[in-house]
């Protein structure tokens, strides 16, 4: 079962979230904040990561950045989501490797799931 971790800040979207991928079979953490994220990394060792932009007063596309650039994490997708940025973010250094935009569409998240895990196996 392929593991996902959810991070976002609205435990409502994380339960949203937790049911839809359930649902389709992954095994899901959620985690309400990112100060814990690379903890969380270590103790889940998840296959793909959704994060949220406006994480309270941290920056997904910072905490994206820095997974990227870690040895540890570099190669696990993230799908950044957000309702307030568009996806130019998908071209910056320490892209993510997707972005869905909120509210999103069922089908549009797990197409965005199992294609990110796709191209990670």
């Amino acid at each position: 079962m392929r593991r996902i971790l959810a991070v976002d800040d609205d435990k409502d979207i994380l339960e949203i979230i937790k049911y839809i991928l359930e649902d389709s079979g992954y095994e899901v953490e959620t985690l309400a904040e990112g100060r814990s994220l690379f903890d969380r990394i270590k103790q889940h060792e998840p296959d793909l990561i959704l994060l949220d932009i406006m994480l309270g007063n941290l920056d997904g596309r910072e905490l994206c950045k820095t997974l990227k650039n870690q040895q540890e994490t570099k190669n696990i997708p993230v799908i950044l989501i957000s309702a307030s940025h568009n996806p130019g973010i998908l071209t910056q250094t320490g892209s993510p490797d997707d972005f869905i935009a909120k509210p999103f569409d069922i089908d549009v998240l797990l197409s965005a799931v199992s294609r990110q895990l796709k191209s990670a196996a």
